[in-house]
C-alpha cells in the first residue's frame, strides 16, 4: 500500500481481529501491512483499561494530522513516483538529486538527496521498504558524524588523501594495502592479507590474534621476502589491529596511510583479493585449523593467476622481471 496512514476500514478490521484474539502478525498479513505498523497503531490508540477501538483511533489520527506540514514528496505525487522509480532502479539519492537538477528534461520539481533520505525512512517510505534499494540496505539510517569513529584509536595516522599521486596512479612498485580476513569460528585469529598495488602480488599470513603486534609481525614477514625498494608504503583501514603502524614506520623506514572511516573501498585492491581468498577459505573457515603451508599454497595460486590488467601476465611473472635473479617468494 502506498498510503502511510491506516484508513478507517483497516482500523475496523484490526478491531475485529483483536476481538478474535488474532496476533499482530496475523492481522498484518491479512491487511498486507508490516507487523510493526499494526503494533504501533494498537499501542498508540489503546491502553491497559482502554481496548483498541477503530472509531476512537480514527478520531485521534485525524487530530494528529491537522496542521501537520507535508513533505515535498508527499505534496508532489509525480515527483514522488519518479523518485521511487529511480530508487527501485538502484539509483542513489545523490544520483537522483543530480539527475533532477542537471539531466531531467521535464522535471516535475526538484528535491535534494537529504529530502529523499528522509522520505525513505519516513513511515510511508518504510511501508514501501525503499531502504532495501539502497547500496547498504540499512533498515535504520546512520547519519554522518553520529557513528563511532575509530580514527581516535590510531594515533599518528595519515589520511589517504595525503598519499602521493604516484602511489594513486600506480607509477611504481612497493606500495602495499593490508587487511584482515576473519571468521567467527576463528575466535581471535584470522588471516592477514597484503596486496602490492602495481604487480597485484599478494602475501598471506595466519594471525593468532587480531592484536596490533600480530598484524605488524605478519607485515614484517612480508617485508622479509622483499628488497627495500619493494616495501615502501602500506595503506590500512581504521581497525584497531592497525594501531601499531608507527612501529612499522620506525623499523622499516616506510610511510603508512589510512582510509577514511567506513570507506574500505579506498583500498580496493586488497578488498578484491579478500573476495578471491574466500573461494578457498569461506566465511565459516576456522583459521586456527589451517596450516601455514595451506595458506602458502592458496597465496601462490593467486600469484600465478593471469590478470587482464597485467596483459594476462601473472603477479609472479611481474615480480620475476624486477627482482634480482627473477626470484618470487621463498
Amino acid at each position: 500500500m502506498a498510503h502511510k496512514i491506516l484508513v478507517y476500514e483497516e482500523r475496523k478490521i484490526i478491531e475485529r481481529e483483536l476481538l478474535d484474539k488474532k496476533s499482530f502478525r496475523q492481522i498484518a498479513k491479512l491487511l498486507g501491512r508490516d507487523p510493526s505498523v499494526i503494533s504501533r497503531e494498537v499501542k498508540t490508540n489503546s491502553g491497559p483499561h482502554m481496548p483498541y477501538c477503530a472509531d476512537r483511533a480514527q478520531l485521534y489520527a485525524e487530530r494528529r494530522m491537522k496542521g501537520k506540514k507535508k513533505g515535498k514528496l508527499e505534496e508532489n505525487e509525480e515527483l514522488k513516483n519518479m523518485v521511487i522509480e529511480k530508487l527501485r532502479d538502484e539509483w542513489s539519492p545523490d544520483q537522483i538529486d543530480g539527475w533532477l537538477h542537471e539531466e531531467c528534461e521535464k522535471p516535475p520539481g526538484y528535491v535534494s538527496y537529504e529530502t529523499i533520505y528522509k522520505y525513505i525512512y519516513s513511515p510511508e517510505g518504510r511501508q514501501e521498504r525503499l531502504w532495501l534499494h539502497l547500496r547498504t540496505s540499512r533498515h535504520k539510517r546512520e547519519l554522518r558524524g553520529t557513528g563511532k569513529s575509530r580514527c581516535s584509536q590510531i594515533p599518528g595516522r595519515i589520511s589517504i588523501h595525503k598519499r602521493p599521486e604516484e602511489i594513486n596512479l600506480k607509477e611504481r612498485y612497493g606500495d602495499w594495502e593490508s587487511d584482515t580476513v576473519d571468521s567467527p569460528k576463528s575466535g581471535k585469529g584470522g588471516l592477514s592479507s597484503h596486496y602490492e598495488r602495481k604487480s597485484q602480488a599478494c602475501r598471506l599470513h595466519r594471525l593468532l590474534s587480531k592484536r596490533a603486534e600480530e598484524t605488524n609481525d605478519s607485515l614484517a614477514r612480508t617485508r622479509d621476502t622483499l628488497p627495500d625498494y619493494l616495501f615502501l608504503t602500506v595503506t590500512f583501514d581504521n581497525g584497531p589491529e592497525n594501531s601499531g603502524h608507527r612501529e612499522l614506520k620506525k623499523e622499516f623506514g616506510i610511510e603508512t596511510y589510512f582510509c577514511d572511516p567506513y570507506c574500505s573501498w579506498q583500498k580496493g585492491g586488497v578488498e578484491n583479493l579478500n573476495k578471491l581468498i574466500r573461494q578457498y577459505f569461506p566465511k565459516k573457515t576456522d583459521f586456527s585449523r589451517i596450516s601455514e603451508e595451506q595458506i602458502y599454497i592458496v597465496q601462490e595460486k593467486l600469484n600465478n593467476r593471469p590478470r587482464k590488467t597485467l596483459n594476462y601476465k601473472t603477479p609472479n611473472q611481474i615480480l620475476a622481471g624486477i627482482l634480482p635473479g627473477g626470484a618470487t617468494n621463498p
